[in-house]
């Protein structure tokens, strides 16, 4: 039975074309992308989904509280049967009542190793820390900021000359690889939360 993924962006879609590609390579076998969800107006990811013949919603969410915004969102993604919640570039935090809709059904991908550096410009604050490596990781989504289960993360050398734009651009190309590996994983239903641990069970594992 072929698996639903409803991708939400506020954004490029970078993340969402990563996905799309895989999906249709057959990295991710047994899936679709049923619905791209955006809450901003012009939102590159939207045409980009447009383009490839994919149904996708525009939700504005300014002026609107969260959890009612989030029902309208959970609303439209339960029209269309969907699996797993994938954010790519959703710049929001989710409302208890979205997290209880799909239980560890939401995945997210954030450019740093988590839980340093969570929120905005997470390459500027690696810089500015002084870090030597930096990186992106999937997690299971929480009501709290950048803070559910770890399923997958990479690891970045950073440069000595390194920018934001530099670090942004390696980290990025390790987010495209591991977002593929981990919505595979939780698709295939073989892991399992223990604690904060997400522990892979199958024969990969």
């Amino acid at each position: 039975m072929t698996k639903r993924i409803g991708v939400l962006l506020s954004g490029r879609g970078s993340n969402f074309e990563a996905l799309a590609d895989s999906v249709a390579a057959g990295r991710i076998s047994g899936a679709e992308i049923a619905i791209v969800v955006s809450n901003r107006d012009g939102a590159p990811g939207i045409d980009k989904a447009n383009q490839r013949g994919m149904a996708t919603k525009v939700i504005p969410s300014k002026g609107l509280e969260r959890e009612v915004f989030d029902r309208q969102v959970v609303a439209v993604l339960k029209e269309h049967k969907v699996d797993l919640v994938c954010l790519a570039g959703y710049m929001r935090l989710l409302s208890p009542y979205f997290v209880a809709a799909f239980p560890d059904r939401i995945l997210n991908i954030h450019p740093s190793l988590l839980p340093a550096f969570p929120g905005l410009e997470s390459q500027r604050q690696a810089l500015e820390y002084g870090v030597k490596f930096a990186g992106c990781t999937v997690h299971f989504v929480d009501e709290n900021l950048d803070a559910g289960p770890i399923v997958l993360q990479a690891a970045v050398a950073v440069a000595d000359d390194d920018t934001d734009v530099t670090l942004s651009a390696r980290i990025l190309a390790e987010e495209h690889r591991i977002y593929t590996e981990a919505v595979k994983i939780v698709l295939s239903g073989e892991f399992k939360i223990a604690g904060r641990r997400v522990i892979r069970t199958g024969q990969d594992a």
